[in-house]
Protein backbone atom coordinates (compact mmCIF):
# COMPACT_ATOMS: atom_id res chain seq x y z
CA UNK A 1 0.00 0.00 0.00
CA UNK A 2 1.23 3.48 -0.82
CA UNK A 3 2.55 5.36 2.22
CA UNK A 4 1.09 8.59 0.81
CA UNK A 5 -2.41 7.11 0.98
CA UNK A 6 -1.88 5.99 4.56
CA UNK A 7 -0.44 9.38 5.53
CA UNK A 8 -3.40 11.15 3.95
CA UNK A 9 -5.89 8.91 5.75
CA UNK A 10 -4.47 9.33 9.25
CA UNK A 11 -5.87 12.85 9.84
CA UNK A 12 -9.29 11.70 8.67
CA UNK A 13 -9.15 8.76 11.05
CA UNK A 14 -8.10 11.06 13.87
CA UNK A 15 -11.01 13.43 13.21
CA UNK A 16 -13.44 10.52 13.04
CA UNK A 17 -12.26 9.22 16.42
CA UNK A 18 -12.38 12.71 17.90
CA UNK A 19 -15.92 13.19 16.59
CA UNK A 20 -16.99 9.91 18.18
CA UNK A 21 -15.54 10.95 21.53
CA UNK A 22 -17.33 14.31 21.34
CA UNK A 23 -20.65 12.65 20.52
CA UNK A 24 -20.31 10.31 23.53
CA UNK A 25 -19.49 13.27 25.78
CA UNK A 26 -22.49 15.19 24.49
CA UNK A 27 -24.78 12.21 25.09
CA UNK A 28 -23.36 11.81 28.60
CA UNK A 29 -23.92 15.50 29.35
CA UNK A 30 -27.58 15.11 28.43
CA UNK A 31 -28.11 12.25 30.90
CA UNK A 32 -28.06 12.45 34.67
CA UNK A 33 -25.32 10.06 35.84
CA UNK A 34 -27.23 8.94 38.94
CA UNK A 35 -30.69 8.27 37.51
CA UNK A 36 -29.99 7.86 33.81
CA UNK A 37 -32.78 10.33 33.05
CA UNK A 38 -32.38 13.22 30.66
CA UNK A 39 -30.94 16.42 32.10
CA UNK A 40 -32.74 19.73 31.64
CA UNK A 41 -30.92 20.47 28.36
CA UNK A 42 -31.51 17.04 26.83
CA UNK A 43 -35.13 16.91 27.95
CA UNK A 44 -36.07 20.44 26.90
CA UNK A 45 -35.13 19.92 23.26
CA UNK A 46 -37.14 16.70 23.02
CA UNK A 47 -40.06 18.10 25.03
CA UNK A 48 -40.34 21.10 22.72
CA UNK A 49 -40.58 18.80 19.70
CA UNK A 50 -43.24 16.68 21.41
CA UNK A 51 -45.25 19.76 22.37
CA UNK A 52 -45.20 21.01 18.79
CA UNK A 53 -46.54 17.66 17.51
CA UNK A 54 -49.08 16.86 20.23
CA UNK A 55 -51.67 19.50 21.20
CA UNK A 56 -52.79 17.42 24.19
CA UNK A 57 -49.31 17.03 25.66
CA UNK A 58 -49.14 17.02 29.44
CA UNK A 59 -46.14 18.59 31.19
CA UNK A 60 -45.45 17.47 34.75
CA UNK A 61 -43.17 18.85 37.44
CA UNK A 62 -42.37 16.85 40.56
CA UNK A 63 -40.66 17.90 43.74
CA UNK A 64 -39.94 15.37 46.47
CA UNK A 65 -41.32 16.44 49.83
CA UNK A 66 -38.90 16.63 52.78
CA UNK A 67 -36.04 15.22 50.70
CA UNK A 68 -33.45 17.19 52.70
CA UNK A 69 -34.58 15.37 55.85
CA UNK A 70 -33.83 12.00 54.22
CA UNK A 71 -30.30 13.14 53.31
CA UNK A 72 -29.72 14.70 56.74
CA UNK A 73 -31.08 11.74 58.71
CA UNK A 74 -30.02 8.74 56.63
CA UNK A 75 -27.16 10.09 54.49
CA UNK A 76 -26.67 10.90 50.85
CA UNK A 77 -26.63 7.24 49.78
CA UNK A 78 -30.20 6.96 51.08
CA UNK A 79 -31.12 10.14 49.21
CA UNK A 80 -29.60 8.66 46.06
CA UNK A 81 -31.71 5.53 46.54
CA UNK A 82 -34.84 7.69 46.73
CA UNK A 83 -33.83 9.63 43.61
CA UNK A 84 -33.18 6.49 41.57
CA UNK A 85 -36.45 4.91 42.74
CA UNK A 86 -38.31 8.09 41.78
CA UNK A 87 -36.65 8.04 38.35
CA UNK A 88 -37.66 4.40 37.77
CA UNK A 89 -41.24 5.04 38.87
CA UNK A 90 -41.62 8.15 36.73
CA UNK A 91 -40.14 6.43 33.69
CA UNK A 92 -42.48 3.46 34.14
CA UNK A 93 -45.47 5.79 34.42
CA UNK A 94 -44.51 7.66 31.23
CA UNK A 95 -44.10 4.41 29.34
CA UNK A 96 -43.63 4.78 25.60
CA UNK A 97 -45.76 7.91 25.53
CA UNK A 98 -43.35 10.38 27.07
CA UNK A 99 -39.96 11.23 28.46
CA UNK A 100 -38.77 12.00 31.95
CA UNK A 101 -35.96 14.17 33.26
CA UNK A 102 -34.18 15.04 36.44
CA UNK A 103 -33.93 18.80 36.39
CA UNK A 104 -31.64 18.93 39.41
CA UNK A 105 -31.64 18.08 43.09
CA UNK A 106 -34.97 16.45 43.89
CA UNK A 107 -36.90 18.03 41.00
CA UNK A 108 -38.14 15.95 38.10
CA UNK A 109 -40.12 16.69 34.95
CA UNK A 110 -41.93 14.69 32.33
CA UNK A 111 -43.93 15.22 29.20
CA UNK A 112 -46.44 12.67 28.01
CA UNK A 113 -48.34 12.70 24.75
CA UNK A 114 -51.04 10.18 25.66
CA UNK A 115 -53.99 12.24 26.90
CA UNK A 116 -55.21 9.29 28.98
CA UNK A 117 -52.25 9.92 31.29
CA UNK A 118 -54.16 12.88 32.73
CA UNK A 119 -56.53 10.47 34.41
CA UNK A 120 -53.49 8.52 35.57
CA UNK A 121 -52.06 11.32 37.73
CA UNK A 122 -53.39 9.69 40.93
CA UNK A 123 -51.54 6.53 39.82
CA UNK A 124 -48.35 8.52 39.40
CA UNK A 125 -48.76 10.06 42.83
CA UNK A 126 -49.41 6.64 44.37
CA UNK A 127 -46.31 5.22 42.69
CA UNK A 128 -44.09 8.11 43.79
CA UNK A 129 -45.41 8.00 47.36
CA UNK A 130 -44.25 4.41 47.93
CA UNK A 131 -41.53 4.05 50.58
CA UNK A 132 -38.00 3.12 49.56
CA UNK A 133 -35.95 0.54 51.43
CA UNK A 134 -32.27 1.35 51.88
CA UNK A 135 -29.85 -0.58 54.12
CA UNK A 136 -32.72 -2.12 56.05
CA UNK A 137 -34.44 1.24 56.65
CA UNK A 138 -37.81 2.09 55.21
CA UNK A 139 -37.67 5.66 53.96
CA UNK A 140 -40.96 7.52 53.62
CA UNK A 141 -41.32 9.21 50.25
CA UNK A 142 -43.89 11.66 49.03
CA UNK A 143 -43.99 14.09 46.15
CA UNK A 144 -45.80 17.23 45.12
CA UNK A 145 -46.89 17.10 41.50
CA UNK A 146 -47.92 19.95 39.24
CA UNK A 147 -49.09 19.62 35.68
CA UNK A 148 -50.07 21.67 32.68
CA UNK A 149 -51.77 20.82 29.39
CA UNK A 150 -50.33 22.37 26.27
CA UNK A 151 -53.78 23.08 24.81
CA UNK A 152 -54.83 24.99 27.96
CA UNK A 153 -52.06 27.56 27.60
CA UNK A 154 -52.42 30.99 25.96
CA UNK A 155 -49.00 30.40 24.36
CA UNK A 156 -48.27 26.71 23.78
CA UNK A 157 -44.55 26.93 24.55
CA UNK A 158 -42.54 24.69 26.86
CA UNK A 159 -41.48 27.60 29.08
CA UNK A 160 -45.14 28.53 29.62
CA UNK A 161 -46.10 24.91 30.29
CA UNK A 162 -43.30 24.58 32.84
CA UNK A 163 -44.31 27.83 34.51
CA UNK A 164 -47.93 26.70 34.76
CA UNK A 165 -46.87 23.26 36.08
CA UNK A 166 -44.59 24.97 38.60
CA UNK A 167 -47.46 27.11 39.88
CA UNK A 168 -49.64 24.02 40.07
CA UNK A 169 -46.93 22.13 41.98
CA UNK A 170 -46.49 24.88 44.56
CA UNK A 171 -50.25 25.13 44.99
CA UNK A 172 -50.21 21.39 45.74
CA UNK A 173 -47.39 21.90 48.26
CA UNK A 174 -49.47 24.61 49.91
CA UNK A 175 -52.26 22.12 50.50
CA UNK A 176 -50.03 19.68 52.31
CA UNK A 177 -48.05 16.68 51.26
CA UNK A 178 -49.30 14.05 48.88
CA UNK A 179 -51.13 16.48 46.65
CA UNK A 180 -51.49 16.82 42.92
CA UNK A 181 -52.78 19.87 41.10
Amino acid sequence: MDTHVIAAGLPALGWALHGGVLLRRLATARRDPLTGLHTRAGWSARAERLMAKHPGALVILIDLDNFKAINDTHGHAAGDAVLTATARRLTAWCGHHGIAARLGGDEFAAIVTDTRRTQGLPNLRAALDQPVTHNGCTLPVSASIGHSHRDHLPVPALTDALSAADSSMYAAKGHGRRNTR
